[in-house]
């Protein structure tokens, strides 16, 4: 491993690039929940409502309009990186394809938006919206294009100041729409926010990436084109079979069941995902472009996702110990006391999530190594079908408390499936110490879970026993890992 490509794959680079796109996921999350609070304010309920059916549209819009193309570009610019010449041609065909893709969202909108007024609103009385909202997909998918070419590339500082500044300007610009203009406002306010967050990625592409300019060639650049293509598809396959098997999920607890489980369990998941889903989302942006830029060497690989997979297992462990613990207080701040009924749920969401973190970097390895059968077969098929077996009978044996305890059992055959996968196909496995520190945090956790359930004192004491003591062990392990490191240089 050169000396550039050590230091990147660090765990002291590992930790920074954490740290930089886990304070940037922060910084969305408030500011999306300041654009609600306007829009709530100064729009009402019935404002609100339009607003989510826009902004629900816009991104589906978006999923079918980009081809999928966004992690397809973060693996070839991650891949090229080190090769000017080859980074140069995938710069050329990467930008060819986002405005490509920019065009063709835009007119999805705005061809389909008499039957998208009348799908989403019951009349065509919001046609005019839908047609000005291909203007806010096509720069939303331009922006988020650029946006993964410099993740690719590695550009975080850049990345994380385009985001942030883009996001705040967008607010800012926005909220006087919707106090002047009302619930007419919310379209220009989608549009002026899509366009600040794509000048800014586009000035931060044009001043981080240097590179040859090459001119796009159809006949040159076809195989590059393709496997762009063909990958980004399977990207996209495997996100809306995710959101059809969610919709179908919650289909049929609302058929065997009622709204008010469908509403309980949905603001339970929603709570724990958005918890650590900060952390999930900045290791995504930092990890899938390391991994792809060493797939095609299995001592590198497997050294990437042993590390990643230790960093993974000891931050989210403590973090998903302290939300069990607390479980009553976040759902009284985050939620209200009337979820309140969903705790037992949260604990065992919160269980099951953990045991995703185990699966997490396993499952890149099949993007990185561009394995798109048995990515797609292993994990959205199976994956997916896996996810709708386990909820169903979970919910028809054990009621609302039975969908947390079908992604705990979804969640143990992922890794028993993801594992035997990597280990057949790439002779993968986990380093001793790597699996000793997960195991020994998944037994922790699992015996802080079993103590939530008892109201005792002694139950109490268990529970914030586990939390500290793995708060304790994760600081001590990450310090010897940093300090071990330094002293190898």
């Amino acid at each position: 491993m050169s000396e550039e490509r050590a230091k990147e794959n660090s765990y002291n680079s590992i930790l920074k690039r954490i740290s930089a796109f886990g304070g940037l996921q922060i910084f969305t999350i408030l500011i999306n929940l300041l654009r609600g609070k306007f829009v709530a304010l100064l729009l009402g309920p019935a404002g609100m409502g339009v607003s989510s059916l826009f902004l629900t549209s816009s991104t589906t819009i978006q999923q079918l309009g980009s081809l999928g193309l966004n992690l397809s570009i973060v693996k070839e610019a991650a891949s090229a990186k080190d090769d000017p010449s080859r980074s140069a041609n995938v710069m050329a065909v990467a930008r060819r394809l986002i405005w490509l893709t920019s065009i063709l969202g835009a007119l999805i909108c705005i061809i389909l938006s008499p039957l998208l007024s009348r799908w989403t609103f019951g009349s065509t009385d919001y046609t005019p919206g839908f047609i000005l909202l291909g203007l806010a997909v096509a720069l939303t998918i331009a922006g988020t294009g650029y946006q993964a070419i410099l993740q690719g590339v590695g550009e975080i500082k850049r990345l994380s100041k385009a985001s942030i500044i883009g996001s705040l300007t967008g607010l800012l610009s926005g909220v006087p729409l919707y106090y002047f203009f009302g619930t007419a406002g919310i379209v220009p306010a989608m549009v002026i926010l899509a366009l600040v967050t794509f000048i800014f990625y586009y000035h931060s592409f044009r001043k981080g990436v240097s590179v040859e300019s090459v001119a796009f060639d159809r006949l040159r650049h076809s195989k590059l084109v393709k496997r762009l293509i063909s990958l980004g598809f399977v990207f996209m396959i495997g996100s809306l079979v995710g959101s059809a098997t969610n919709y179908a999920i919650n289909a049929i607890v609302r058929y065997c069941g009622s709204m008010a489980d469908v509403g309980l369990f949905q603001a339970a998941n929603s709570l724990t995902n958005q918890y650590i889903g900060i952390v999930f989302s900045a290791l995504a942006l930092d990890y899938f472009p390391r991994i792809s830029a060493v797939s095609e060497d299995a001592g590198q690989l497997r050294d990437v996702v042993n590390r990643q997979a230790e960093i993974v297992i000891l931050i989210a462990t403590p973090l998903l110990l302290a939300l069990i613990a607390m479980a009553s207080l976040v759902i009284r701040i985050l939620l209200s006391a009337d979820f309140l009924p969903t705790i037992p749920l949260v604990r065992w969401l919160a269980l099951g999530t953990l045991l995703q973190a185990v699966t997490f970097p396993l499952g890149y390895i099949f993007l990185a190594k561009n394995n798109k059968k048995v990515y797609m077969w292993g994990e959205v098929v199976t994956g997916n079908i896996l996810w709708i077996i386990c909820s169903v009978a979970g919910y028809l044996l054990f009621g609302l408390v039975g969908l947390g305890i079908s992604v705990v059992a979804r969640s143990l055959l992922d890794i028993g499936i993801s594992y035997t996968l990597c280990r057949h196909f790439y002779s993968f496995s986990y380093y001793r110490n790597v699996a000793l520190t997960i195991a020994g945090c998944l037994l922790a956790a699992t015996a802080g879970f079993l103590c939530s359930f008892n109201e005792s004192v002694w139950g109490f004491a268990g529970l914030w026993t586990c939390v500290v003591a793995t708060t304790i062990f994760a600081l001590w392990r990450l310090r010897r890992l940093l300090q071990s490191e330094k002293e190898s240089r």
